[in-house]
């Protein structure tokens, strides 16, 4: 199996590891996404059951609210290869999206943390510490995935967070750094200046993301 490239790697370390000198005291003991073995005949997130209560015209009625159900046509394949890309897309979905979705809740977690600090010195400091503990944490995270894996990861950071990962990196590192890795990135035939469309090219990817959210795949 082709091995995610070495510039996807340093990439989303970078992402997943932003808030790292913050947070170690907050890791969870759950296994990571990449971990966990892909189960393609349940759920990859728990369906949203909320139970409540409201108040109408003095009588407490209880309400049950669920999360969206997405109805779509069954897909309808021409050959063997094509429903094999398809299962391989919801896969690869289920695979990475519970990742691009611990991007985006610690990019919010890290930006709430840097307006703690009282300068641009200490800001500066600190994302210094974090880049530099970059390999040692997340690399062997990364090694995990494939690089079509990795591709996706890219759009579905894109999709999760409403920046593309060189937007990211240039907001949390540097505009050099940004500029460096894009190019490392180019060499090897891929961008992080990917956009998500998900009313064209990403449509198929739009549909089967939002099964997989509201816990239908």
């Amino acid at each position: 199996m082709t091995r995610i490239k070495p510039f996807i790697i340093t990439i989303f370390a970078l992402l997943l590891s932003v808030a790292v000198m913050a947070q170690d005291d907050k890791v969870e003991k759950s296994a990571n996404p990449e971990d966990v073995d892909v189960d393609m005949d349940n759920p990859t997130f728990v369906p949203l059951v909320k139970v409540g209560k409201v108040l109408v015209d003095g009588d407490s009625i209880q309400y049950v609210e669920f999360n969206n159900v997405y109805v779509y046509p069954q897909p309808i394949f021409k050959n063997e290869k094509q429903k094999a890309a398809y299962n391989r897309l919801v896969y690869n979905v289920k695979k990475v999206l519970p990742i691009a979705k611990e991007v985006n809740r610690i990019i919010i977690e890290t930006y709430e943390y840097l307006q703690t600090l009282p300068n641009k010195k200490a800001r500066d400091e600190h994302m210094k510490r974090v880049e530099e503990d970059i390999k040692r944490k997340y690399t062997p995270r990364m090694k995990k995935l494939t690089y079509s894996q990795g591709k996706l990861l890219i759009k579905l950071v894109y999709r999760e967070c409403n920046s593309s990962a060189y937007d990211l990196i240039r907001a949390f590192i540097s505009p050099v750094r940004a500029g460096f890795y894009q190019a490392f990135a180019w060499a090897f035939g891929a961008s992080l200046m990917k956009k998500y469309d998900p009313e064209g090219i990403d449509r198929l990817t739009e549909r089967v993301v939002l099964m997989v959210e509201a816990g239908q795949i």
